[in-house]
């Protein structure tokens, strides 16, 4: 089977840290860099709207550790941390990390790791082909509610009761029925996209995963929830449209 190729992005503090994992990821045939990143903050924005498989995360940051960013990524992405603390490593691996480089690391050191993310990649890949083709046809059991961490409480949020998510960089506002006040919780659009059941909730704008049964007018490019104007972005138009027209009495 022929290894997949693996998107990542570098996330550290100090840009000669950022050039030399640039230049070790330049010279490995399987990974594909998306981005630089100076910041967890930043880094959390762009995976709100790409996909990434693998990050190369350092630990030690302002305004948010990689340790903390590392328990908000979407399931399917894993992480590499990159340090110059070894009592990190503890932490590291409670977090499911696939390795830990400890700075400075050369590129022999930094392959191996890689190749561990590889191998990690291609089991899933192939443990996901023998899975559909096992279960095709089958249904799963629709989620009706999500556990959210807001103001140091777990709230449970019944998604029948959810308008739509916003995202806000590193928080999602999340609007319900019969609620004028929001719930804040810090978590990636992207990740909860993962956790929703697609037959209910789709993501029209990178800011906006909108409840399509709460759906109540299409407006040119805008939709309409509980008096609120969404505009739907030229990236998500073409699926939405696709729903649309599933559902239409005019086809």
């Amino acid at each position: 089977m022929e290894s997949l190729k693996l998107s990542c992005i570098i996330v550290d503090d100090e840009p000669m840290a950022l050039n030399l994992v640039e230049s070790y990821v330049a010279k490995t045939p399987f990974l594909d860099l998306k981005k630089k990143c100076s910041s967890a903050i930043e880094a959390l924005d762009f995976i709100n709207s790409e996909t990434v498989d693998l990050l190369f995360l350092d630990i030690q940051m302002p305004d948010l550790s990689g340790i903390e960013f590392s328990k908000m990524l979407p399931k399917g992405t894993r992480v590499i941390f990159t340090t110059a603390f070894d009592q990190y490593a503890l932490e590291g691996f409670k977090v499911e990390a696939l390795d830990y480089l400890l700075k400075p690391f050369d590129y022999a050191e930094f392959l191996t790791a890689a190749n561990k993310a590889r191998t990690w990649f291609d089991l899933v890949h192939l443990k996901n082909t023998e899975s559909e083709a096992v279960v095709a046809g089958s249904v799963s059991e629709k989620k009706e509610f999500l556990f959210v961490k807001s103001e140091y409480k777990q709230l449970r949020i019944k998604l029948a009761d959810v308008l739509y998510f916003e995202g806000l960089k590193d928080y999602i506002k999340i609007w319900l029925k019969d609620n004028p006040k929001a719930i804040l919780t810090i978590m990636s659009l992207k990740s909860l996209e993962e956790e929703l059941p697609k037959s209910d909730f789709m993501r029209v704008h990178r800011s906006f995963i909108v409840s399509l049964k709460n759906v109540e007018v299409v407006e040119r490019s805008q939709i309409i929830i509980n008096n609120q104007r969404i505009t739907i972005s030229e990236q998500y138009k073409p699926k939405f449209l696709e729903y649309i027209n599933q559902n239409s009495l005019n086809n």
